[in-house]
């Protein structure tokens, strides 16, 4: 059993049933990421240089044959060069540059039909008009999501390839915030598995609820 299978209780997140203010039972304080604006950009980019480093394997056979590109899972697109100039007609709206940096892992087959990998990387440059919040104690971020993906490359010289790609960046205006939210209060989590267990076994959690009350009387 988990929150989604077999599992009929109310007090689990899904799609809300009927009235959604039937259960409402608090207002609980979460400290969380606010975002105040985002947009989205898409294009089909040519002409991508894209120089490799980290080869793996070391020295592969050349001449080299592009197999694809694609952003780095786990190696997050970066914002830098941030500048916000707000327009005087609407000062709550601003023009956001910056310069965003995807690294990118390239994949390849080398003279003696090996498979490989290398690292690079694209810089874009974006512009976009966003809702920025006046100054606050609370700092205002910047922050961009980069995807990439191409199947269209040749090389250049040993060590570059130039490709054909499709760009997606999506840009956000952040904080760090703490938001007071309606809540149906704890979920009721449900067991991974019916097991045989020794009762016994863990005396400290029996009368133990999962979670802290948050009763003030």
């Amino acid at each position: 059993m988990s929150f989604y299978i077999n599992n009929t209780n109310p007090f689990k997140p899904g799609p809300l049933v009927g009235n959604p203010m039937n259960g409402i039972c608090e207002k609980t304080l979460i400290e969380t990421t606010k975002v105040f604006d985002a947009c989205v950009s898409q294009s089909t980019e040519t002409g991508i240089v894209l120089p490799l480093t980290d080869f793996n394997p070391e020295n592969p056979a050349q001449p080299l044959t592009f197999i694809s590109a694609e952003n780095q899972i786990g190696n997050p697109a970066t914002a830098s060069n941030i500048v916000i100039e707000r327009i005087d007609q609407s000062p709550n709206y601003a023009n956001v540059s910056l310069t965003v940096t995807i690294p990118v892992t390239v994949t390849y087959r080398d003279a003696n039909g090996v498979v490989g990998t290398a690292t690079s990387s694209i810089t874009i440059q974006k512009c976009a008009i966003l809702f920025v919040p006046q100054p606050s104690q609370t700092p205002i971020e910047v922050i961009a999501q980069g995807f990439f993906s191409s199947r269209i490359g040749t090389l250049t010289d040993e060590t570059t390839f130039t490709v054909t790609g499709c760009i997606r960046i999506v840009l956000k205006v952040v904080a760090e915030v703490d938001l007071l939210i309606p809540s149906y209060g704890y979920p009721v989590i449900p067991p991974c598995q019916a097991c045989q267990e020794n009762n016994n076994a863990c005396p400290a959690f029996q009368d133990l609820p999962l979670y802290p009350t948050a009763s003030q009387s």
